[in-house]
Formats: C-alpha cells, sequence, structure tokens
C-alpha cells in the first residue's frame, strides 16, 4: 500500500510503534501521510534503541518497493527478522527463514535495502500530522467504486470538485468549459462526534467543498487493495481533504491539499 502512495517514504520506530511517514511541503501543494502500526501486533520480539533515553526513536529514509519487494518473499517463511545493519553504508537486513519441505531443512534468503539514517535536526518535520478542524466529516463509499468514477473522470479533467455536508451526501464533480460532471453517493452517515461540534452552527444540508488535482486522489485511491474497516473523509473547506482509514492493525491518514 505504502510503496503505490510514496516512492521513498520515512520509516519512524519507536519502541511501541512503526510509523511510515511522507512529509511533502503541503505549501507546495504536496500531500503527506501518516501510516501507523503497533509493534506488538506485528513481531514477537522487537528491541530498539533510539538516539537518547529521552529520544528514542530511529528515523530512516527509503524506497518503499525496495521493502515491499523483499517481504513479499516472505509469504511462506518460516521467520521474518528485520535489523538496522551496517554494510559499507546503512542498511534495514531482512533475513527470511523459507521452509523448503515438511522434511528437509530451511533456508535463509537476506535482503540488504539501502537506507538514510535521518538526523535529529530533521525530525521536527516529520512529526504526526495535525488534524485540523473539519467542516464535515462523513464515511467513504466502497473505495473501488469510488476509483472507477475517479478514474473515468481523469480523463475529462484534471480538477476535482470534492463535497460533503452533514446529511450523508457526498459529491465528485468535474466542470470543464464543455461538461460538468457530478456524481452522488447518498447515505454514507457521518461521524457522530465530528457532526454534533459541526452541526451546532452548521445546516446539515450545506456542501463543504475543497477542489482537488485528481491525480492525487487516484494514487491514494489506488493503493488500497483491500477495503478498509473504517473510511472517513474531512474537508477543510477551501483548503485541505484529510482522510482516515482503518486497516485491521494499520491505521492510514492521507492529507491532500487545495488546488490554490
Amino acid at each position: 500500500m505504502i510503496a503505490k502512495l510514496a516512492k521513498t517514504c520515512t520509516l519512524r520506530i519507536s519502541p511501541d510503534k512503526l510509523n511510515f511517514v511522507l512529509s511533502d511541503k503541503v505549501a507546495n501543494g504536496g500531500v503527506s501521510m501518516w501510516c501507523e502500526l503497533e509493534q506488538e501486533n506485528f513481531f514477537s520480539e522487537f528491541q530498539m534503541e533510539g538516539v537518547s533515553a529521552e529520544n528514542n526513536e530511529i528515523y530512516l529514509e527509503l524506497t518503499s518497493e525496495n521493502l515491499s519487494r523483499a517481504l513479499k518473499t516472505a509469504q511462506n517463511a518460516r521467520t521474518l527478522k528485520i535489523k538496522l545493519t551496517n554494510k559499507h553504508f546503512p542498511c534495514l537486513t531482512v533475513s527470511i527463514e523459507l521452509q523448503l519441505s515438511v522434511s528437509s531443512s530451511s533456508r535463509v534468503v537476506t535482503h540488504d535495502i539501502p537506507v538514510k539514517v535521518i538526523p535529529r535536526k530533521l525530525w521536527k518535520d516529520l512529526q504526526e500530522p495535525t488534524i485540523p478542524d473539519a467542516d464535515v466529516s462523513i464515511y467513504l463509499p466502497v473505495l473501488k467504486t469510488m476509483k472507477s468514477v475517479v478514474e473515468k473522470m481523469k480523463n475529462i479533467s484534471n480538477h476535482l470538485i470534492i463535497e460533503a455536508n452533514l446529511n450523508g451526501e457526498l459529491n465528485l464533480k468535474i466542470e470543464t468549459e464543455l461538461v460538468c460532471v457530478t456524481t452522488h453517493f447518498k447515505d454514507l452517515g457521518n461521524p457522530p462526534l465530528a457532526s454534533e461540534n459541526a452541526s451546532q452552527d452548521r445546516n446539515s444540508e450545506q456542501m463543504a467543498e475543497v477542489h482537488i488535482d485528481i491525480r492525487k486522489l487516484l494514487q491514494f485511491l489506488a493503493g488500497q487493495q483491500v477495503n478498509p474497516t473504517k473510511a472517513t473523509c474531512n474537508i477543510v473547506k477551501d483548503k485541505i481533504v484529510h482522510f482516515d482509514l482503518l486497516h485491521e492493525d494499520v491505521s492510514l491518514q492521507y492529507f491532500i491539499p487545495a488546488l490554490s
């Protein structure tokens, strides 16, 4: 999923969590991403030592596809071990013990993935993004359906208007000089807390909209191979759209800024 969303990303390792972070400056029109895994849900044994006791973290920059490719070879593995090594340059070494057959011995396959260790002075740009107060929060439709709609719209325009209200309605719109196309999704529902906070001063029919680059939305949707357990879209009018997804043990936040 991450490899489809970001060519290179930062892996943040802390004693209880792993994060995949993409922080393209939103000011430059870039998307940002924060993906979180609780380490205890994935590893039976976990040892890490950060820079110091009070800064017990490690930040590594890597090519996501390299890690994805290495882990794919571990599908039938007996054990999988990931460690930070130094082989003339820093590497994330993935050791996979494969069971060849029921009776025979096993074989160990090793992948050395080059990484860049990020110095502490740059950590401040890689912190968990603050969630802006949304004008509207709404549950997303089935992402596969949404993706096929957006794919067709991309043939007509590079810009997309995404709008929603507190009545469970979400519209995807494109407007060009020649044509205006809108896809309506109804009865999606709104997260309870968000609706209460926003609805005090907002008419539930009133749409909040944001203009975004359709390719950035498509890249996000293309990265979703499985429909998530929970998927929410938060719109800050004319500023940003924030997607919040939960896949069993993995949470993903994805931010697409508005076009200026």
